[in-house]
C-alpha cells in the first residue's frame, strides 16, 4: 500500500498556487522547487543570484525540516538557473549546504522559472525520516 503524506509549513508559500511544499511517499521526500522567496512568496534580492540561492538552499531545509529531516538527507537534486555563468557560485553553495557523499545532481539552464525575477529554483528528493 502506497503511503503518501503532504508537507505542511504555516505560513505555505506555494498553497496559493495548489502546490505541495513537499510530499512524503514511501520512504522517500520529495520536494518541490524552491527558489529565493520568503515565507509569503516575496521574491528575496532582485537580481542577486547569491541572495537567492541562499534562500532557496535555506528554503529547501526548511522544507525538509518539516518533513523529520534536514539537507542530509537529499540524495538527489536538480538546480535551475536562469544563466550558466552562475556555475562556480552554485558548485561553492552545493559545498557549504551538502556534505560528502554530495548528492546526485543535475544543474541546467532554463529560459525562465515561474516568476520572472527568479534567477535559480532547486527541488530535491531526500530519504524520509
Amino acid at each position: 500500500m502506497t503511503s503518501i503524506e503532504r508537507v505542511e509549513h504555516d505560513p505555505d508559500w506555494y498553497e496559493p498556487y495548489r502546490i505541495s511544499l513537499a510530499i512524503k511517499a514511501n520512504g522517500l521526500v520529495f520536494v518541490s522547487g524552491q527558489a529565493g522567496i520568503d515565507e509569503h512568496g516575496h521574491t528575496v534580492g532582485a537580481g542577486d543570484f547569491e541572495t537567492q540561492a541562499r534562500r532557496a538552499f535555506q528554503n529547501l531545509a526548511t522544507v525538509l525540516g518539516q518533513a523529520g529531516g534536514s539537507l542530509a538527507d537529499v540524495v538527489k537534486v536538480t538546480i535551475m538557473v536562469t544563466d550558466m555563468s552562475y556555475l562556480d557560485q552554485i558548485v561553492r553553495l552545493r559545498g557549504e549546504y551538502f556534505t560528502e557523499p554530495y548528492p546526485a545532481d543535475t544543474l541546467l539552464q532554463v529560459a525562465g522559472l515561474a516568476q520572472p525575477d527568479w534567477l535559480v529554483e532547486i527541488d530535491a528528493i531526500a530519504i524520509a525520516r
